[in-house]
């Protein structure tokens, strides 16, 4: 039977950084195993097309059970599904978060994880067009770019915004996040930079890594609670392949909760009715699902507003704030616009237009992933690898944060009725004029809110009887086992989740080589 070192399964945003960091050692063997295939589809690589790609072969096409407090609405949830994970199909926005989410994370139980702690890893990876920093890096494999010939529109949302008594802000990665500002994008070359193409594309040639995508991991291998490899389906055969070390999970907020269960790692009490044996008690698996909220103000335009492919479109330029006097959190809003009409379903939807989108970063929805048995089988019987997750998000669950965000679309309609958009502004398309009281602006949030595509949280990290993972990302009571992906965010981060899951990536590969030098060290034998 095959032996590697490592094997990560998932080539997402953190799987890929850790497959290239952890075969800097020409010593040192992985398999990266990928379900979907590789990024060959044209679309990926133009940013304007990122809009498109949900939905099609490169994305899971996940969607939530029905929403109880969004009139029983199921949330579509895309998820990469191709070499590059998430990164290859999302909207290249690079947003690393507040110093306060991560300081929050290390009071909660997690040493090491602090902003100062991790400040140096965003910067490892970063190669940040604007130059070296005390807050960006140049000579990581990353580009990071300003975006190539903005729409001229996009800059009007930042001059509303200044008029409108908010902060100028040029970089939201530096220490103060409040704002309004240009966005930054994962572009090189005018052309999308996945973690596939920035940590993969070029070390293809390295001999101790192995590359399967195609990959289905259907379960890990255990002797005990040890960990000793994984099962996969690849053109309809299974196989299994063991490790000499450790199995790294990567595959997602959806997929790592997923296939820990599939394991016997999750709650028991769940568990064993499915006939699943049990391997570790750990009953957060799935539990603590969080994600961004967003409702969005479209409006038609009257000129043609030159939106290049060089962009995703849907946001140029944005603005950060706190909702309330409160400048000792992290901003609990996002604003965020774009040059192209992007309404929701049920609302005209082509021709010439820009949109506001607004963004709860820190919403009091918390759900849940767990095991679909198999169809036509009654839940006796164990769930099928295959079966999507379900998914229940429970947005909206607090009228405070409907309130929010009702209070935050008329914000938006403020900024975007600022005498700087008026050679632009057309008409309202959504939810309309004619919208103004609080009560039917909640009930347009709870028909046309969405997701910011930013799950977390479902393999959460900590030592709290709901923790799944330790500070180190190991599996609590496995050994050889850990989840390197947003699963293991505690909580959410203000902004957006690719370059924190890249971060955890590269901190996640230096907390593993550590281990692993570790154990190479010889024993000092004591004399008695």
């Amino acid at each position: 039977m095959t032996h590697y070192d490592y094997i990560v399964i998932g080539a997402g945003s953190a799987g890929c950084v850790v497959a290239n960091r952890l075969t800097e050692d020409p010593d040192t063997t992985v398999l990266l195993l990928e379900a979907g295939n590789p990024d060959t589809k044209p679309e990926i690589q133009i940013p304007l097309d990122c809009t498109t790609l949900p939905g099609t072969e490169v994305d899971w096409g996940y969607f939530s059970e029905p929403e109880p407090y969004l009139n029983n609405r199921k949330i579509f949830c895309p998820r990469g599904k191709v070499l590059g994970g998430s990164s290859a199909i999302n909207f290249l926005l690079y947003i690393r978060g507040n110093h306060h989410d991560y300081d929050h994370w290390q009071s909660l139980g997690n040493p090491g994880w602090s902003y100062q702690d991790v400040l140096p890893y965003f910067n490892k990876s970063e190669n940040q067009q604007r130059g070296a920093s005390q807050y960006h890096g140049v000579e990581g494999e990353l580009s990071v770019t300003d975006i190539i010939s903005p729409a001229p529109i996009s800059q009007r949302f930042i001059d509303a915004c200044i008029a409108m008594g908010y902060n100028y802000n040029p970089d939201f990665n530096a220490m103060h996040q409040e704002g309004a500002g240009p966005f930054q994008f994962t572009v090189k070359d005018g052309k999308r930079h996945s973690t596939a193409a920035a940590f993969l594309l070029p070390i293809l040639d390295r001999p101790n890594l192995t590359i399967q995508t195609g990959a289905l991991v259907t379960r890990l291998l255990f002797e005990g609670t040890r960990t000793v490899g994984v099962e996969y389906l690849h053109e309809g055969m299974l196989h299994q392949v063991r490790i000499n070390k450790e199995v790294i999970v990567s595959a997602g907020a959806f997929d790592s909760p997923k296939l820990l269960m599939l394991s016997g790692i999750g709650d028991a009490e769940q568990l064993q009715p499915m006939g699943i044996d049990v391997v570790a008690n750990l009953p957060g698996v799935g539990q603590n699902l969080r994600d961004h909220i967003f409702v969005a103000v479209p409006y038609e335009s009257t000129q043609n507003l030159h939106t290049a492919n060089t962009s995703n479109g849907i946001a140029e330029t944005g603005l950060f704030l706190h909702s309330e006097a409160n400048l000792n959190v992290a901003p609990d809003l996002e604003l965020i616009f774009g040059p192209i009409l992007w309404a929701p379903p049920g609302y005209p939807n082509s021709g010439v237009g820009f949109t506001g989108l607004v963004v709860l970063n820190h919403p009091q929805n918390i759900g849940s992933v767990s095991l679909r048995p198999a169809e036509g089988s009654s839940a006796s019987l164990s769930p099928e690898p295959k079966d999507t997750p379900i998914i229940r998000l429970n947005y909206l669950q607090s009228q405070s944060d409907v309130q929010k965000l009702v209070d935050a679309i008329k914000l938006m309609r403020q900024l975007l009725h600022n005498s700087a958009f008026d050679e632009f502004r057309g008409r309202e398309v959504a939810p309309g004029a004619d919208v103004t009281s609080d009560e039917v602006l909640a009930a347009y949030v709870r028909e046309t809110c969405g997701t910011v595509f930013h799950p977390i949280g479902t393999c959460k990290m900590g030592t709290d009887p709901m923790a799944v993972v330790d500070p180190e990302l190991r599996v609590h009571g496995i050994e050889g086992l850990r989840v390197v992906d947003a699963s293991i965010m505690p909580t959410l981060i203000t902004g957006h989740t690719n370059a924190p899951t890249i971060m955890i990536g590269e901190k996640a590969a230096d907390l593993i080589k550590a281990a692993s030098s570790v154990s190479k060290q010889p024993q000092t034998a004591i004399a008695y």
